[in-house]
């Protein structure tokens, strides 16, 4: 399995993401030591990639937490319980990577 975080240049969500993403991997017995990090640095590119904004989780070329929004170049943000914010909950990410394929 492949796992990649998108992110764009400057993005304040960049470091906090990576680590929540190799926490929720770790914890679902997944090899977080896989994650690549790829900057996204176009609008052109967001749109090849349906990159739906910064910092996304991908697994094998498909968002973990889809989006319905436009692919462009920007933060992203996801709903918590009770407000918006610049990363998921670590439970909706473990969620989400529990429901990915094996490392197999």
């Amino acid at each position: 399995m492949d796992y990649e975080l998108r992110t764009i240049h400057g993005c304040p969500n960049s470091g906090p993401a990576l680590e929540l993403f190799r926490q929720a991997l770790a914890a679902e017995g997944k090899d977080a030591g896989r994650i690549t990090v790829r900057e996204v640095t176009s609008e052109d590119e967001a749109g090849a990639l349906r990159f739906h904004g910064s910092p996304s989780f991908i697994a094998d070329g498909r968002d973990l937490l889809p989006a319905d929004s436009a692919p462009a170049l920007s933060c992203r943000v996801y709903r918590l319980e009770d407000r918006m914010a610049g990363l998921p909950s670590a439970e909706v990410l473990r969620t989400a990577v529990r429901g990915v394929g094996s490392d197999a």
